[in-house]
């Protein structure tokens, strides 16, 4: 059994999909097909099973994987460790981040990052907040940026940004005069809402339960400007954070401030606490603290 293995193992549960996995792993799919067959013999045992389209782990193969996860982690700890001894000429960075975030405050800080360093390159993995911590805690990824509070035993952070929602509905909308919203007030509304792995999901249908009713969820989107389109075309109502609601077309949609309760969004950068950074990760998060230190983002 090498480390490839155990990796091609990992990619695969996580894709659900051995082409898919190729493709992540830049290899094709007869190698890594052939590579699992070879450890499956060598095993004596299959380690997936087809579950409709998608691939799942046997018994033997998820008890593999329950150590794969910390052994190819710690390998590359040591390759990055050694990389950072042998001298530092190039740096690769994993970020995970919500596509929110993406469309306000990361690029310009990541341009700035790139022109101070040309050598480093950086890979972005777009998902929810709650995919985003996981994969952090996993090690898939160097940092992150999700929505506040992050278990602080687990975690090292500091904030990125701090605002509230909105609520966006089309300007036709008998309640888009109003000069503030309550929650209460929406309870008869359709809702256009985020996907499950976002943190904003449990928090709207936390503060909804806590006054006595569940949103009529239209829809579910992991892109905020289709959520804006869908509110503009008058097929509910959206709860967007402040600074994308003024990206949006005040002709189309009237954005006002939702109150009792306010929900924040609130941002932060993460990393796993105790794990080991390469040179280009600790200097990402070092250039980025700085930056957002200095700046007061709205």
């Amino acid at each position: 059994m090498e480390l490839r293995h155990l990796e091609y193992m990992l990619e695969i549960a996580k894709q659900e999909s051995f082409t898919r996995a190729a493709e992540a792993l830049h290899v094709t799919q007869p190698t890594i097909s052939k590579t699992i067959a070879q450890l499956e013999q060598e095993l004596g045992t299959p380690l997936f099973v087809r579950n409709g389209r998608k691939i799942k782990l046997t018994d033997a193969g998820q008890a593999i994987l329950s150590q794969s996860q910390d052994i190819v982690r710690l390998a590359g700890s040591l390759k990055s460790e050694l990389a950072d001894l042998a001298g530092f000429k190039s740096g690769w960075i994993r970020i995970g981040l919500p596509p929110m975030v993406g469309a306000t405050v990361f690029p310009k800080v990541v341009r700035m990052f790139l022109q101070e360093h040309p050598g480093l390159s950086i890979g972005l993995e777009e998902h929810g907040a709650i995919r985003v911590e996981s994969d952090v805690a996993e090690g898939l990824l160097d940092s992150g940026l999700v929505l506040a509070p992050v278990r602080e035993d687990l975690f090292d952070s500091f904030p990125i940004l701090q605002e509230n929602l909105f609520v966006v509905m089309e300007r036709g909308h008998v309640l888009a005069g109003a000069t503030e919203l309550s929650l209460q007030e929406l309870r008869e509304e359709a809702f256009v809402m985020y996907r499950e792995d976002f943190a904003l999901h449990a928090k709207i249908y936390e503060q909804c339960d806590a006054l006595g009713f569940r949103p009529r969820v239209l829809m579910e989107s992991s892109q905020w400007d289709l959520i804006y389109e869908m509110a503009a075309e008058g097929l509910g109502v959206a709860l967007l954070p402040e600074s994308i609601c003024r990206r949006l077309d005040p002709s189309r949609v009237a954005a006002v401030p939702l109150v009792n309760p306010s929900i924040g969004w609130n941002i932060v950068m993460i990393w796993r606490r105790g794990q080991y950074l390469s040179f280009a990760a600790r200097e990402w998060i070092r250039y980025a603290k700085e930056h957002f230190s200095h700046s007061t983002p709205r």
